[in-house]
């Protein structure tokens, strides 16, 4: 048998040393670490692709009504001249 003064000091580190590790092992996709061992959470590249996206829309839009406009007005200054 193990002696308890060897067996409850023992079982006192490996404690100590399980619960030292549970601090720092990786959380997975649940909660975030405790500051000193957390990391700065990112967004996935996905959310940037769709902002990009929408900007670039938003952009193609307003091109296309501003080569609308162009062409509407190169259209009655056309038969404008034509009358």
């Amino acid at each position: 048998m193990l002696p308890d003064k060897i067996f409850y000091p023992a079982a006192a580190v490996i404690a100590i040393v399980l619960i030292a590790i549970s601090f720092v092992w990786p959380q997975g996709l649940g909660a975030p670490s405790p500051k000193p061992f957390g990391h700065a959470i990112e967004l996935p590249d996905y959310y940037r692709m769709v902002r990009e996206r929408d900007a670039r829309l938003a952009r193609e839009a307003k091109e296309k009504e501003e080569a609308r406009a162009k062409a509407a007005a190169e259209a009655a200054s056309a038969s404008a001249a034509a009358q």
